[in-house]
């Protein structure tokens, strides 16, 4: 499936799924795991189906008895849970209006719990709190062809936008289960986890280990023979989601549910190839007089034990992935942005991690990256291999990208791919790799290139289109013999559109066609100012050419409504519709549909210029380089001067962006979100206040 087909269906789905819980006296957190067990079981049955047919074909046949009955062995050899008939999807679905279908998905899930002892308790078996329309309406939603059909992780991403989706509607409790998907991909990415034993302590619903699994899939690798993770979570129902998570992602982890703060349940200091987490930022009340934290060893910097004293545990979690860490492991964790500064004993304690030489990256990220918290935060980078190495253990990157971030809602903001591609080249040239950044431009020009093709294609369907639907309008009211002045108004209104054509959109158009033509003959890595040329036609030609087709169609409407022309049979035989249909499908793919959040043809070659032209203009010889406002190396000695400060913003200087580096139909686009907001807050507070006064009876 397509990613927009994946997104379009991810949308379709969710849409459906919240309608009802609209309808529904339910809160967004009672929902949300019945839901998720559901997107689970659908998954789990489609992979139960497939195996069962795979496994059929191969199964010997006897004279008498004929094939054997198929056991639980047989699908656990081939990766897949074995379902009791009661718990298939199939099932469920056929049930009966008069069963109690609430009983009969609790009872699904149970007999599954029953088969497997590492979803023992995990599932959610709370059904009975839905009406038996909603169930019935959310089996027909999860039972739609497509998803019948599906294969490969389509059901993994679909529950990590189910997770996505209920943490912005605040289903989360204190933002704890939900790493937003932005921050988890910038840590996996940055710490590279290609093997050995890989530990989060405070794991949420799994999604660092998830996002892992493509990271090692996507370099061809298989996740089962290249990590080991590892899990600890303090809330039960995280643990949950999280097993759930990996079961849906066809992955395994050893989970399990206690308090990092007083608990080491895995036994991994000194043992990981790898940590990361999200750990709950400033938690106060931690009691620091037990045994457990006061000779906790994963506390020893500098051959002592550093308890912080104020109380607050951001850094017995800094601690935590340092000690957690093999000689040679990375470690990556979101913390509050307010850590890197703090003064007194923390301070001391971040002075003895400096010195070790391991930290190696520290990334400011800016607001509303987190759905309940609109707070900035950092990501701490450690790199112990570096503590070796004499000529990278007196080395900081720090890399401000707080003014880096796509706009999501009004609320909530993320990184576009690209962004976070470009920001994982500039670690990589840090780390002395130009590999990254040489490929990462490649595939943007490669991309830029191949939409140029696609462009000057649909650019010639669509000034064809416009002159036929011309040639036929006119033939039509020239041959047409009535006596309406309006008739022969509106046939001089068609030339003179006709005329404007050829000489203000045909002309542009030719020049963008063989603009993007030039550019598919040379390729991507030939004249850059060619492919430069196009994108800058692409800017010019889109919104006079949405303004003329809009101009177009108004004509064609008025003349429609005024004639009474769907009453003409001459004009029924013109077939026109289809025409303008065409149109309207080819000015979509170059102009997009904001609606959809597709943005076409147009923009899009705009836009992988534009993220070339982002890494090029700031790495212009491809190596490391200091930018003023984004990134600077700096030396243990410079982070003393600064009071052993890890705040970037203190060391990269001040942003000397110029007008080119904006993008002002962005930043547009951008302030309507805010904007949306701000009226959607507006209303919710008159409403408040009416009610209130309503309640004072005045």
């Amino acid at each position: 499936m397509q990613g927009k087909q994946l997104r379009k269906l991810e949308a379709e789905l969710w849409r459906a799924a919240d309608q009802l819980r609209a309808n529904s006296k339910l809160t967004a957190s009672e929902y949300s795991m019945p839901v998720l067990g559901l997107i689970f079981l659908r998954h789990a049955y489609n992979r139960f189906q497939k195996v069962k047919i795979e496994v059929e074909k191969t199964l010997p046949s006897h004279p008498q008895r004929g094939k054997r009955p198929l056991n639980k062995k047989d699908f656990e050899e081939q990766n897949a849970m074995f379902l009791p008939e009661q718990s298939q999807f199939d099932y469920l679905v056929a049930l009966p209006e008069s069963a109690d279908i609430g009983e009969a998905i609790d009872n699904a899930m149970k007999l599954i719990e029953d088969e497997y002892d590492n979803l023992k308790g995990v599932l959610p078996k709370n059904f009975s709190i839905f009406s038996k329309d909603l169930l019935r309406e959310l089996l027909r939603i999860f039972n739609k062809e497509v998803l019948q059909k599906a294969e490969g992780d389509l059901f993994g991403k679909i529950y990590e936008y189910f997770l996505n989706k209920f943490a912005m509607t605040g289903a989360q409790e204190g933002g704890e289960f939900f790493t937003p998907m932005s921050l988890v991909q910038t840590i996996v990415n940055v710490i590279e986890p290609e093997n050995g034993i890989l530990f989060d302590p405070a794991t949420g619903s799994a999604g660092m280990f998830v996002q892992t699994g493509y990271f090692i899939e996507n370099r061809g690798n298989k996740v089962s023979e290249k990590v080991t993770f590892y899990g600890q979570e303090k809330a039960e129902l995280n643990t949950k989601l999280a097993k759930m998570n990996m079961t849906v992602h066809g992955l395994e982890a050893f989970i399990v549910e206690g308090n990092t703060f007083y608990e080491d349940k895995h036994n991994l200091v000194g043992k990981c190839d790898r940590v990361m987490a999200n750990p709950p930022f400033n938690v106060d009340g931690v009691d620091k007089a037990k045994d457990a934290v006061k000779k906790d060893p994963r506390l020893v910097l500098g051959g002592q034990v550093n308890l912080p004293k104020n109380d607050n545990a951001n850094y017995l979690w800094i601690q935590y992935f340092y000690n957690y860490l093999k000689p040679t492991g990375r470690a990556g964790f979101v913390m509050a942005s307010s850590a890197s500064d703090a003064g007194h004993s923390e301070k001391d304690i971040r002075e003895k991690l400096v010195k070790t030489g391991a930290v190696d990256v520290m990334m400011a990220i800016g607001n509303n990256f987190f759905y309940t918290r609109s707070l900035p935060c950092t990501l701490w980078f450690y790199d112990r291999a570096k503590e070796q190495d004499p000529q990278q253990r007196d080395k900081v990157l720090m890399l401000d990208a707080r003014k880096i971030y796509r706009k999501v809602t009004s609320k909530v903001n993320d990184f576009s791919p690209e962004q976070l591609q470009n920001l994982v080249c500039i670690v990589n040239l840090y780390r002395g790799n130009t590999a990254k950044l040489e490929a990462t431009l490649q595939q943007y020009l490669d991309t830029a290139t191949e939409l140029a093709q696609e462009t000057a294609e649909v650019t010639e369907q669509l000034q064809k289109n416009i002159q036929s639907v011309f040639d036929t309008l006119i033939g039509f009211f020239e041959s047409w013999d009535s006596p309406q002045a309006a008739a022969r108004i509106m046939l001089a209104e068609l030339k003179n559109q006709q005329a404007d054509a050829a000489e203000e959109l045909y002309q542009p158009q030719n020049q963008l066609i063989e603009a993007a033509n030039k550019v598919s003959l040379i390729g991507a890595g030939g004249e850059p100012q060619i492919l430069e040329g196009a994108v800058h036609l692409c800017r010019s030609i889109r919104k006079p050419q949405d303004k003329f087709l809009k101009e177009l169609l108004e004509t064609i409407a008025l003349a429609t409504k005024e004639l009474q022309l769907n009453k003409n049979k001459e004009w029924a035989a013109l077939k026109l519709k289809d025409t303008l249909d065409t149109l309207k499908d080819l000015q979509l793919r170059l102009s997009g549909n904001p609606n959809e959040e597709e943005p076409g043809l147009l923009h899009d070659i705009d836009y992988y210029w534009k993220q070339a032209h982002w890494l090029t203009s700031r790495f212009p010889a491809g190596v490391y380089a200091d930018v003023e406002g984004l990134c600077k190396v700096v030396t243990q000695k410079e982070i003393e001067a600064k009071d052993w400060s890890l705040s970037p913003g203190r060391y990269v200087g001040v942003d000397t962006a110029t007008d080119e580096d904006v993008d002002y139909e962005e930043r547009l686009n951008e302030i309507h979100l805010e904007l949306d907001g701000l009226n959607e807050e507006a209303i919710a507070l008159a409403k408040s206040i009416s009610e209130n006064f309503k309640g004072l009876a005045l």
